[in-house]
């Protein structure tokens, strides 16, 4: 049964006046938790990334790669903590004001051509992370089809299957989960995917230990795999950094995720203290995966932990981790894509608030299942999105590469330069005193790290085109 009219969106558009009350927010029932938040956390953090933190500690060696590791790790918590400041703006007349997604703080505390920037460096973070979630699904798919493959034919058969097939699998499922309204309606499917995200990381975890177990030694040298030129070495260094880069910062997403909690106690309270388990938490993980990742395989660590055949056997544990990042990255997907859903939803509203297409919602009912609120404006665009992360992923399958490229471009301008910025403005921190000066050389130490990491990077992806 469908029934037709204008329906009312749980995620209400952005009061005309700069308010935060009860009747501005009565249509949002915030029922977040610092368990909620750390899932949604913890899925958007522990993504592909972590697959490629063995071939990232290769490169840098054993004494640099861990550090790197922990290194970034203390500048997420870092800029995370600075970013949670920033969810409520204090307001001379109303008290504070919400800020309920990371452009909208930027055009409050900044405004002019920063929000012009963030919102083009945001877009293109979350539409990158799509692909690179794309490109990284398939290759799981396909590593089952080739794990199967190989215990039956044995370790030295032809198994050769494409991405593309396996990509456009995903991107059908991406298609259907793409229809979730929004933020308030998939903390189940965070939830699963962050218990899925600890699985594959574990199994990853205890493969490289029983591997050095098996070896009867610890493989790898200080300085990292070596190569016949200083340049190659470099390029290798830079795309590693890109590639860590990649696997931890979040903070495009913190505020959408922020706005999910109820208080009290105060959002940013909570949402530090579960940025800061979940960073813990995901650290541990990176470490054991990436150092014993090396340790297992040295100078012929894979790019991809779980899909380089560096392990063959048990093959159905090889199967099962891979379908956990499968499932993983369906909701790890929607994390990164949902607020550009909403984007849209809110400023197609705006503009035009007569429109029909865009306005309009009809229930669905279907039998044993609730009642779907479905909107055409949302079908339309939603499916052309994935599509064209699809298309693009079948273009650019380059897993280190793209990732590296993704951690470089973004690192600096999202996690780094407006978290800084807003939060001397929140905070109303005068130049040249003390916590501005730390600061900023905090600030430009990540640029030059991030420029050295996008170089490489983009060195990496063209390589393998050409190649």
């Amino acid at each position: 049964m469908v029934e037709g009219g204008r329906g009312d969106r749980k995620t209400p558009l952005l009061p005309k006046l700069p308010r935060d009350s009860d009747e501005s927010e009565e249509e949002v029932v915030r029922t977040g938790t610092l368990w909620t938040v750390i899932a949604h956390v913890i899925t958007a953090v522990i993504g592909s990334g972590v697959l490629s933190l063995a071939w990232s500690v290769a490169q840098l060696g054993w004494i640099a790669g861990p550090l790197a590791l922990v290194i970034f790790a203390a500048v997420t918590v870092t800029q995370s903590s600075l970013l949670a400041d920033c969810y409520r703006s204090p307001d001379p007349e109303y008290g504070h004001i919400r800020n309920h997604s990371y452009l909208q703080a930027v055009k409050l505390y900044l405004g002019g051509k920063s929000v012009w920037f963030c919102g083009f460096f945001q877009k293109t973070s979350l539409y990158g992370c799509a692909i690179a979630y794309t490109i990284t699904s398939a290759t799981s798919m396909r590593a089952i089809k080739k794990s199967d493959c190989y215990h039956k034919e044995g370790h030295k058969a032809p198994c050769a299957y494409g991405d593309s097939f396996y990509m456009l699998i995903f991107g059908a499922v991406q298609i259907v989960f793409s229809q979730i309204p929004d933020f308030h309606d998939m903390a189940w499917l965070s939830v699963v995917a962050a218990i899925m995200s600890f699985s594959y990381s574990f199994i990853g975890f205890a493969l490289g230990i029983a591997k050095v177990i098996a070896n009867g030694s610890i493989k790898g040298d200080i300085g990292g795999i070596p190569l016949s030129s200083s340049a190659q070495k470099t390029w290798r260094v830079s795309q590693a950094l890109g590639d860590i880069a990649f696997a931890y910062p979040y903070s495009i997403i913190l505020l959408e995720i922020q706005n999910t909690l109820k208080s009290p106690p105060p959002e940013n309270q909570t949402m530090k203290k579960a940025s800061m388990i979940s960073i813990f938490i995901t650290t541990f993980f990176y470490l054991c995966c990436g150092c014993f990742g090396y340790a297992a395989f040295g100078n012929d660590t894979p790019g991809n932990l779980l899909t380089g055949f560096g392990f063959y056997e048990p093959y159905w544990l090889i199967d099962f981790a891979n379908a956990c990042v499968v499932v993983h990255l369906v909701g790890g997907y929607q994390v990164y894509s949902q607020p550009v859903f909403s984007f849209v939803d809110r400023w197609s509203s705006d503009k035009f608030p007569n429109n029909g297409f865009v306005n309009n919602f009809y229930t669905i009912k279907l039998p044993f299942l609730p009642a779907y609120k479905l909107n055409l404006l949302r079908i339309c665009f939603r499916t052309i999105y994935v599509a064209s992360t699809t298309g693009l992923a079948m273009f650019f399958p380059y897993f280190n590469e793209v990732l590296g490229l993704l951690g470089a471009f973004n690192f600096w301008p999202l996690a780094i330069y407006f978290p800084v910025e807003m939060y001397f403005v929140q905070r109303k921190i005068e130049t040249w005193t003390k916590k501005w000066i730390i600061l900023q050389t905090f600030s430009v130490g990540c640029l030059l790290v991030s420029i050295f990491a996008f170089v490489g990077s983009v060195e990496g992806v063209l390589s393998e085109k050409l190649s």
